[in-house]
């Protein structure tokens, strides 16, 4: 049998010998730390004795010590298994062809054969029968062929065994195996309402696929939670994004514990193609109660005044579910009915009935200061510091604030201007009312170590 490769960038022609197959179904489970766990199973011809099947479409980035294979009826014994990665390209298949026959054809109508002694990125280097030497200068060379074929070329990465079966036919073959380059994340939409009580809130699912194949009509589950890996986590290479594709599901993902994770399933197939995010609904827009607060901490943030979202992840708010960690962005319309988009913040993996705090932005309106007015020491061990904090409201309603103060060591309030509430053992936290075009001043004196 003889191959031919074509005008350069090199063509390839040749015929693949591989197992028959038929049926396929596929399965994935994405993790959120760059990994996933594919499960393929194909209807393929198993021969009695000693025979090859091979398995193409497989993830570029798969781990092979991970692959497991398992042969309905336990009609065959696995032997040997063999990832074969090394992908054909032009300076492979001459790498290849060395010590081989090759035939040249050049852009001024000469020929060349002989034996290939050396490629490289100028030359080609042929015997001639006679002994002799040609270089053939690359950059001339239109078209080359290979009379002999060349065995081993694998075109995709492809796992290989070989098998002692005990009878001929049709089985099921099943292969799972772990690979990088696949993982997802969620996202969370809010819209607040004009009065800044209420939130649709509504739950999409990102899944980013770099792992070199496409898993088509796959069973796609997705684990939240931070499983453990020996192996160091391997850099994932930047491809271009595609368009997202949606999909848009009444129901979203089925949520189950498991182990001490949670995992989502979607109740139907779905393909995910190399190279691609896909964008699936995770839980419809639902209703829940939010509730509005400026928080200064000046310690911390000497000018801002932080506005927080406050929201329950409860039944009775219109929640319940466990979220897996992501990004919540936030909108609201203006007096013409326009979406505006209003800040964004991250979650942490929430669990139901925990309470969400959601920072999206500073307060343009409201403002504090905060500083030491007067510092002395008592004695080595004592010392006294009195604080003053400034709170100026230019909005045309009242607003509530939540002064928050952080301790270090042994320390005791001795006086305040106002209530406040110990949160910990090191933070306090006044709740201050300011009326419209109003500066209320904070004050605490505080005593630090024993004596």
């Amino acid at each position: 049998m003889k191959g031919c490769v074509g005008i350069v960038p090199l063509i390839l022609c040749l015929a693949v010998g591989t197992a028959w197959c038929d049926k396929r179904e596929v399965a994935i489970t994405v993790y959120n730390n760059d990994l996933g766990l594919v499960k393929d199973v194909r209807e393929m011809d198993i021969d009695k004795g000693i025979s090859e099947i091979s398995f193409t479409e497989v993830a570029s980035r798969i781990d092979p010590t991970s692959v497991h294979l398992s042969i309905e009826g336990d009609a065959a014994a696995i032997l040997e298994q063999n990832y074969e990665y090394d992908l054909i390209s032009t300076s492979k298949l001459l790498e290849k062809a060395l010590e081989g026959r090759i035939e040249v054809y050049t852009k001024e109508d000469q020929f060349f054969d002989g034996v290939l002694l050396a490629a490289d990125a100028q030359h080609l280097v042929l015997r001639r029968e006679d002994g002799g030497i040609n270089m053939v200068g690359r950059e001339q060379v239109v078209h080359v062929a290979l009379p002999d074929l060349i065995e081993g070329l694998v075109t995709r990465p492809t796992l290989k065994w070989l098998l002692s079966g005990n009878k001929s036919g049709k089985r099921s073959v099943e292969v799972a195996y772990l690979t990088t380059g696949i993982q997802w994340h969620a996202e969370y939409i809010g819209v607040v309402d004009d009065a800044d009580r209420n939130l649709d809130f509504s739950g999409w699912v990102s899944v980013d696929n770099r792992s070199g194949t496409t898993y088509p009509d796959a069973e796609l589950k997705l684990v939240a939670g931070d499983v453990r890996r020996v192996q160091p986590k391997r850099p994932v290479p930047k491809f271009d994004r595609t368009m997202a594709e949606a999909g848009v599901l009444e129901a979203g993902f089925a949520e189950e514990a498991f182990f001490e994770y949670h995992l989502y399933t979607l109740p139907r197939p779905t393909t995910i193609r190399d190279r691609q995010i896909k964008q699936i609904t995770l839980f419809p827009a639902t209703r829940t109660a939010v509730t509005k607060q400026f928080r200064y901490d000046g310690a911390r943030h000497p000018r801002d005044v932080r506005v927080i979202l406050e929201m329950k992840n409860d039944k009775e708010s219109g929640l319940g579910m466990p979220l897996p960690a992501g990004t919540v962005r936030m909108y609201k319309r203006d007096l013409s009915g326009s979406l505006q988009f209003i800040g964004e913040d991250r979650i942490d993996h929430t669990p139901r009935n925990e309470e969400i705090d959601l920072y999206i932005g500073n307060a343009f309106d409201v403002v504090g200061e905060r500083r030491v007015v007067e510092s002395r020491r008592i004695t080595d061990r004592v010392r006294e510091e009195t604080y003053e904090i400034l709170l100026r409201n230019h909005k045309e309603e009242a607003v509530d604030i939540i002064v928050v103060e952080h301790f270090r060591r042994d320390w005791r309030i001795l006086d305040s201007s106002h209530d406040y509430e110990k949160k910990d053992a090191y933070t306090v936290e006044f709740p201050i009312r300011v009326e419209a075009d109003e500066e209320v001043k904070v004050t605490c004196r505080v005593r630090f170590g024993r004596g």
